[in-house]
């Protein structure tokens, strides 16, 4: 792609003041419309609808969750929404709110129009959770003052709000919770083109001079996860200024993520000690994935959250009833020449594939 290619999709300041420090680069990175957005088209097309049907009814929209992995946009598109409505955004998160009357408390400082953003909502204590549920069909909710039999109910009203919540795991989330939301946005990882884009934007608005091979480099390392795109760029651009001349080509790229451990399809120091481990000291697998952990020196969790993700998903991973299994794909990765048995289940997979079973 051209550099007029990109040139002509986005416009730029060139006398834009360079943004310092990541807290604050995160911050002015985000988009600022669904015009700006990059990728997830079809979400953007949906959310179109909503917001401008909404807008021309003059009514609050109806209330929005967005599932997906972590870094896909859900944050900044909850940050849209606001700034498409023309209202203010109340940010908190699910694990903040511990008890009915956190959530009480955050609802009746809301005002008419206001969107009110709940960050891992599947993480809502239960009472508040409950509290939410009538809040969300009635703007209203109904606070409990005393305990025992004098305990009594007070109907307090809630200014009409469009809740927006955001979660991992959607499978997480209560059914007359997730019932409740009017529009579900599934957030899907971006293709490498779309992270190009990303990459790229971000480089301009930061000031970092990139050619597009190096924007390539990145967008193929991000594991198609926008947030990790932006974060590559930043540590590239630390390696560029400090030895080099500061400008970031293909070359420069691939030395700077030599020296922060991402490898070229976007593996870490982590997800390399997983595979390494599975291969080397299990040989293969299957292993429990508490094993697993404790030859790496991590947590289960960490391990099954962090790294299993992305490894299932690049095929180098399986997970299976008896425990993890390296594919043939994870022994060639690492070097290292797959078991037969491994290599004939991936070309019976591959005709299977092609022709379909018998």
């Amino acid at each position: 792609m051209t550099d007029n290619a990109y040139d002509d999709e986005y416009e730029f300041d060139v006398n834009a003041e360079i943004i310092e420090g990541d807290a604050e680069a995160d911050t002015t990175l985000r988009p600022k419309n669904l015009d700006e957005f990059v990728g997830q088209p079809r979400v953007r097309e949906q959310l179109h609808l909503v917001l401008a049907g909404a807008k021309k009814r003059n009514v609050t929209p109806d209330h929005i969750l967005m599932a997906g992995p972590p870094g896909l946009g859900k944050t900044s598109l909850a940050m849209i929404i606001a700034h498409e409505l023309g209202a203010s955004l109340q940010l908190t998160s699910g694990p903040a709110i511990e008890r009915a009357g956190d959530l009480a408390s955050i609802l009746s400082n809301l005002v008419d129009g206001d969107v009110l953003f709940i960050d891992e909502i599947h993480r809502i204590a239960r009472p508040a959770e409950e509290l939410l549920y009538l809040a969300m069909e009635d703007f209203r909710v109904d606070v409990i003052v005393g305990k025992g039999p004098g305990a009594m109910s007070i109907p307090l009203e809630v200014a009409p709000f469009t809740l927006v919540g955001a979660t991992t795991r959607p499978g997480a989330l209560t059914g007359p919770l997730r019932d409740r939301f009017g529009f579900v946005a599934q957030m899907d990882f971006y293709e490498p083109e779309e992270l190009e884009h990303i990459v790229y934007r971000s480089a301009r608005i930061l000031g970092v001079s990139i050619d597009h091979p190096a924007c390539d480099e990145i967008a193929g390392r991000s594991r198609g996860t926008p947030r990790i795109a932006n974060r590559l760029l930043r540590r590239v651009r630390d390696f560029a200024e400090v030895r080099g001349d500061g400008h970031v080509d293909r070359s420069t790229t691939r030395a700077a993520l030599i020296v922060f451990d991402v490898d070229a399809v976007g593996l870490d120091r982590l997800d390399r000690a997983v595979l390494g481990a599975l291969v080397k000291s299990f040989g293969g697998g299957p292993v429990g994935v508490s094993t697993l952990a404790v030859a790496v020196g991590e947590e289960p969790a960490t391990v099954a959250e962090v790294c299993e993700p992305f490894l299932v998903r690049a095929g180098m991973l399986a997970r299976t009833p008896r425990g993890r299994i390296a594919t043939a794909r994870a022994w060639r990765h690492l070097g290292l020449i797959p078991p037969p048995e491994l290599t004939i289940h991936e070309i019976e997979t591959h005709l299977d594939d092609t022709f379909g079973s018998s």
